[in-house]
């Protein structure tokens, strides 16, 4: 389970709920019910305001992210519980954007944290591999890259248009990410960080990541460091996982790489995620995505919002209610208590009130 570093509080705590679109207000109802179940159990205190951002209010409305929505959730709220964002009828995807690229940006969420731990080894695609080969911390940099719009068109609809996209990597952003993850490193007691970029290729880019990454590890002698370009990078988590502990790497590197890590561990609909600013409001969100082509239909995986919420536990400093949670999905699935994606007979609910009794008999033990 990913040790995910606290932000400063104690048994009260207030949550925003954006359940976003397609199979995310599906999921994070259930999310939300494991919370207030662990809260319940260990005499905590949470309490939730839901908002309506997404598709339906974009398309109505007009509104993605409201004036002022992101220094209420600054300064009146601790964390994020997050859907999902993305619907056919918006093609451009603008309300996607402007909400969650919005909110990374905004609040300064520099850490993308996405652990990829292999929870039962009937779900990883390889060969003879086991929960204890598959145990990884992916951070990827969050607010900065190929991520954050710069760029234009010339000549747009004509046979000589010219897209150009900008990569942005500051000093101050490669180097807190990369600190970060020795940090990690260190006080989770793992030996092994891997940075990874594509430096013979992106010679200004990614020398700044060099630069900065020879520095920095310097002060963690501690801690076996390597580089690793990005397809090697690749490669090498398909052939043996277990010779990584902690990636850390850039915007759009870690967004592949976590996903593809994410595959080796069952899947997306097992894949928690955590947008971070250690002190401050953080944002949690499963990673699959809206898949408009289910919702509705009572089938989505409700796994990956629950070990989201567990996540956002840890981030509250409660523990021992995060350790529950975790310990219930892999009951769930040692017991196949699953949706259909998993193997699985039940539906999303039934699969969110069976985590919450199970956390309810479990976190206050």
């Amino acid at each position: 389970m990913a040790n995910i570093p606290m932000r400063a509080g104690g048994s009260a705590a207030r949550i925003a709920v954006i359940p976003g679109d397609g199979i995310g207000q599906e999921v994070t109802p259930e999310g939300v019910k494991v919370l207030r179940a662990v809260a319940t159990v260990g005499k905590r205190s949470l309490e939730f305001v839901e908002f309506d951002w997404g598709a339906d209010k974009f398309l109505r409305d007009g509104v993605s992210l409201p004036a002022g929505a992101v220094e209420m959730l600054r300064d009146e709220f601790d964390a994020i519980l997050f859907g999902a964002l993305g619907d056919p009828r918006v093609p451009s995807n603008q309300h996607a954007a402007d909400i969650l690229l919005g909110l990374r940006f905004k609040l300064d969420l520099y850490v993308n944290a996405r652990p990829v731990e292999l929870l039962h080894e009937r779900l990883t695609p390889l060969r003879d591999r086991t929960e204890k080969d598959v145990r990884i911390m992916v951070f990827r940099e969050n607010t900065e890259g190929l991520y954050v719009g710069v760029g234009g068109f010339f000549k747009k609809g004509t046979a000589d248009e010219i897209a150009v996209q900008e990569d942005v990597n500051s000093r101050k952003g490669v180097e807190r990410i990369i600190r970060y993850a020795f940090e990690y490193a260190r006080k989770n007691g793992l030996k092994r960080v891997c940075m990874s970029d594509k430096s013979n290729a992106m010679t200004f880019a990614h020398d700044l990541w060099q630069r900065v990454f020879k520095e920095v590890r310097q002060e963690y002698a501690d801690i076996d460091s390597r580089h690793l370009y990005i397809d090697t990078l690749a490669m090498e988590i398909v052939r043996d996982p277990r010779q990584f502990d902690v990636i850390v790497t850039c915007n759009l590197f870690g967004d592949i790489i976590s996903d593809l890590g994410a595959q080796l561990a069952g899947g997306l609909g097992l894949a928690p995620s955590g947008n971070i600013h250690p002190g401050r409001t953080s944002l949690f969100e499963p990673v699959h995505g809206s898949a408009p082509n289910i919702a509705g239909k009572g089938i989505a995986n409700p796994l990956g919002s629950v070990l989201t919420a567990g996540m956002l536990l840890e981030f509250l400093g409660w523990k021992t209610e995060a350790v529950a949670v975790h310990t219930a999905v892999k009951e769930a699935l040692l017991k196949n208590y699953l949706t259909p994606d998993l193997g699985g007979t039940k539906k999303t609910t039934e699969v969110g009130d069976w985590i919450a009794e199970r956390v309810s008999k479990t976190a206050g033990a």
